[in-house]
């Protein structure tokens, strides 16, 4: 007869001063976000640009520390995690992308949209995190919950893009979020600058802004139930779940006007996440049964980031290969006519 393993006991690196000073670093950081967005201004590319490098800087930097402080298997099991969360916030940013577009918020009000949502998923997945660690801790079989989450993502995912339902355009009016804002309180027809809600005909009312910034916080929590679980199928360590998921958020607003008119171009993006995905899936069930029995292998990590960044570059060279034929076609087609 087969005897299930007890539980293992979470080990992490967090110390409370190492968990201090990275949640004050984070605050410190959305503080210079707020002030650099404090006046609604349509972001230039070069201001993008520098804002980008600093974000992927920081935690390249980070991540030095990790592997001379704790050694390479540590920093490894970083520099994945990280790599695993900034592939995933690209997702978020297409969505993103969707939804600016659906509530038309104006240029200059976009860079503090995405700023509440990143907050809103630095929360979410904050809450997450703390949720799987317990779990985890707890009981062996939730990394075989996990699994299956990533592998039912993953498929979902390659089935939306084998049937262009990723693809659609997003019609405000139908979605629940929105319809049940509207049930509750009344909505403007016109932005209000950064304002929230505004007084109108004697009753406080939303402004479209609140609204796109509701839906946008009601994705945050889908992303949150993909990433947090992806990540620990990396690292089993809470920190390093947290400082990767932090990290990964934290540049997404400069990182959406950099890359704004390539989301277009990444068509293969949603095959190479949902292998991403499915990989990790099989990962976290392949951890579990070593788990439970000590015969079934495991994947390394050293492997895992191998086979991540492999699928992100061939993900990205068919995408832009891809892109660059259909641009040829509709020349050709444009000069036929």
């Amino acid at each position: 007869m087969t005897t299930l393993a007890a539980p293992m006991a979470i080990e992490s690196i967090g110390t409370p001063t190492l968990w201090a000073a990275t949640i004050g670093a984070v605050v410190v950081l959305l503080v210079l976000d707020f002030i650099a967005t404090r006046k609604p201004h349509e972001v230039s590319f070069k201001e993008a640009v520098g804002w980008s490098l600093f974000y992927i800087a920081l935690p390249v930097a980070f991540g030095v520390f990790i592997w001379t402080q704790y050694g390479g298997s540590i920093g490894t099991e970083y520099y994945t995690g990280y790599i695993v969360e900034k592939s995933l916030s690209v997702d978020n940013l297409f969505v993103f992308m969707l939804l600016l577009g659906a509530f038309s918020v104006p240029r200059e009000l976009q860079q503090r949209v995405l700023l509440y949502g990143i907050i809103g998923a630095l929360v979410l997945r904050g809450i997450f995190i703390a949720l799987g660690a317990a779990a985890l801790d707890k009981w062996n079989w939730v990394f075989l919950v996990f699994g299956a989450v990533l592998l039912f993502t993953g498929f979902k995912l390659l089935r939306d893009a084998l049937t262009g339902h990723d693809e659609q355009n997003v019609d405000v009016d139908e979605m629940r979020i929105v319809r049940l804002v509207r049930r509750v309180m009344p909505v403007t027809d016109t932005y209000e600058g950064p304002r929230m809600t505004v007084k109108q005909a004697g009753r406080r009312a939303l402004t479209p802004f609140a609204l796109v910034t509701i839906a946008v916080f009601a994705t945050d929590i889908v992303f949150a139930v993909d990433s947090v679980p992806a990540v620990y199928g990396i690292t089993g360590d809470p920190y390093l779940v947290f400082a990767t998921n932090a990290f990964a958020l934290l540049g997404l607003r400069a990182l959406y006007f950099v890359i704004e008119s390539a989301l277009a171009k990444l068509v293969h993006l949603s095959y190479g996440l949902s292998a991403i995905l499915v990989f990790i899936g099989v990962k976290l069930v392949l951890h579990w049964g070593h788990m439970t029995w000590s015969s079934v292998p495991e994947i390394p990590t050293v492997t895992s980031m191998l086979v991540i960044v492999g699928i992100l570059v061939l993900t990205t060279i068919t995408s832009l290969v891809a892109s660059s034929r259909a641009e040829k076609a509709e020349e050709q087609d444009e000069i036929s006519a």
